[in-house]
């Protein structure tokens, strides 16, 4: 494929990232409407998509795949940490830790 000019390149990419944000939001709207529904297909379904939308976001905007996942179990940790009530009640924290290093 030939060089796109530099200003279409700019623009292209603004349009993806703008478009992905759409998603993000779409996502969560069927998230939402599952929920109501009660239908746990339809909830894994808009959590997966919700997941798979964000990691590319994050990817078009600079942030690696391997980053975001670094960030995400350093997240982890500090809510460990401070306590958090999800891992106090139902230890989530370190239920999700746990799969995400034995990915």
């Amino acid at each position: 494929m030939p060089n796109m000019p530099k200003d279409l390149d700019v623009a292209k990419r603004a349009k993806v990232i703008e478009w992905l944000k759409t998603e993000v939001v779409d996502n969560v709207s069927r998230l939402f409407k599952a929920l109501w529904e009660g239908s746990t297909a339809k909830v894994g379904d808009s959590l997966a998509s919700l997941i798979m939308s964000s990691y590319i976001l994050g990817r078009r905007l600079g942030v690696s795949y391997k980053d975001l996942d670094d960030l995400l179990l350093e997240k982890l940790k500090k809510h460990k940490q401070e306590g958090h009530q999800l891992e106090d009640w139902y230890q989530d924290i370190s239920g999700l830790q746990e799969h995400l290093r034995k990915r």
